[in-house]
């Protein structure tokens, strides 16, 4: 007998270099999906070094039992100032790239976690985006 629904309001459908569509829309932005409302937020950054503690802050605000980041085309973790917010908390913070950050998210998310993802979509002017 199966309890959760195969597909949730806020499921992340696709991901590639410059983008990741929600519900099957393309984002060529970054932004936070609330696993739990379904709700979509702009995620003010359009690069790893633009983001600060005040983006974590945001994280911290909604208060869900782990954020998932998915920090670019290649993993790097936040600086511990950034985090501080979520550690007071006792907010759970995983660091991946964005890739692995969206199958995770759909995957905790989908069992009706308590999941933030915060992806980091950034934009390349020298290359082309499909």
């Amino acid at each position: 007998m199966k309890f959760q629904p195969d597909v949730f309001g806020s499921a992340i459908t696709g991901y590639g270099p410059g983008w990741v569509a929600v519900g099957g829309e393309r984002i060529r932005h970054s932004l936070i999906l609330d696993g739990t409302t379904g709700e979509r937020r702009d995620w003010h950054a359009d690069r790893f070094e633009a983001l600060d503690a005040g983006h974590f802050d945001q994280l911290a605000s909604l208060k869900p039992e782990l954020v998932i980041f998915g920090s670019g085309e290649r993993m790097r973790f936040p600086r511990p100032p950034w985090i501080r917010a979520l550690v007071e908390a006792r907010i759970g913070l995983e660091t991946m790239d964005t890739a692995a950050a969206c199958r995770t998210y759909n995957i905790l998310a989908g069992e009706g976690r308590r999941v933030v993802a915060a992806i980091l979509v950034e934009q390349d002017s020298d290359r082309a985006i499909g």
